[in-house]
């Protein structure tokens, strides 16, 4: 850069969200550290929404609004709602921006951009962005390294790239037609595996081990089959007697599931699933011994 030539800061667009759940919580805090500038918290009239809204917005530098008596001028309006409730939030705000100006987004993994059809229909330009993590009650991740999931009109998606790069995360395109089974893949590889491990815990109590200690026992080895995965693939990272074609140890196993509810279902289609995609010895043996008994 010439001497004297001064730095063209591009200005960021000030954002709205509507809900103050768990995901706009983080969402908030994270563009706040990201130098965005929060408008507008949206809540729903009813006081645990508003109570919950005026907490966050207090955390963030933002005022609140209820939808019936939202009137925003804020270059972003992000929806954080549930699924069942984006249309009808967005109805509900018909009148509370000049939609023409603005960007229209919301976060649902399984629903499209055409959600917000009717913003799009008074000129907003709109999207779907998902980001892929998991938001509960008690946590609050941060956002970076985080892959989103961006569909919807040209520009929302220009503006929704800029805003998950500036979070650090990792934007990508998603089909409409391929949210189904996207919001799939991560029912896996999260509130199914919670389950997962909440079946591990009723197989460690009948082995004497109460739930506490179990949840404990079990993070080395939970942490470290994840650091596996994220270097060797699946492949290389499955063990145990299904790789090693263990059939003696398989049965012990089938034997003393059968009195855990739910917990032999459970063995044998994980099995099922390994035996189809995993490396495993004896396999012919194996499958008889799992899937015929």
């Amino acid at each position: 850069m010439l001497p004297g030539m001064a730095v063209r800061q591009i200005k960021k667009p000030s954002i709205a969200l509507v809900g103050a759940g768990n995901l706009a919580s983080a969402l908030a805090v994270s563009l706040r550290k990201a130098g965005y500038r929060i408008e507008w918290i949206i809540s729903r009239q009813s006081p645990t929404s508003l109570r919950r809204a005026r907490r966050l917005a207090n955390e963030v530098g933002a005022k609140v609004r209820t939808t019936a008596a939202a009137d925003i001028n804020a270059d972003v309006v992000w929806f954080c709602v549930p699924d069942s409730a984006i249309g009808d939030a967005a109805r509900s705000m018909l009148r509370a921006a000049e939609w023409r100006k603005s960007v229209a987004l919301h976060s649902s993994g399984a629903l499209t951009s055409d959600e917000l059809d009717v913003l799009r229909g008074r000129g907003a330009a709109v999207a779907s962005v998902h980001p892929l993590m998991t938001f509960v009650r008690g946590s609050r991740p941060g956002l970076d390294g985080v892959a989103f999931a961006i569909e919807g009109d040209q520009k929302a998606v220009r503006v929704a790239r800029a805003l998950v790069r500036d979070l650090h995360g990792h934007p990508f395109a998603i089909r409409k037609q391929d949210k189904p089974a996207y919001h799939a893949w991560g029912m896996f590889v999260s509130p199914l595996l919670t389950a997962l491990l909440a079946a591990g815990e009723n197989v460690a109590s009948a082995a004497g081990i109460g739930r506490k200690e179990a949840r404990q026992r079990m993070l080395p080895i939970l942490n470290q089959t994840l650091a596996n995965y994220a270097r060797l693939g699946a492949p290389g990272s499955f063990s145990g007697p299904i790789a090693r074609g263990d059939l003696e140890t398989v049965r012990k196993h089938l034997k003393v599931l059968q009195d855990i509810p739910g917990a032999r279902e459970v063995y044998v289609a994980l099995a099922r699933v390994a035996m189809r995609e995993l490396p495993a010895k004896n396999r012919d043996n194996l499958e008889q011994t799992i899937f015929v008994g």
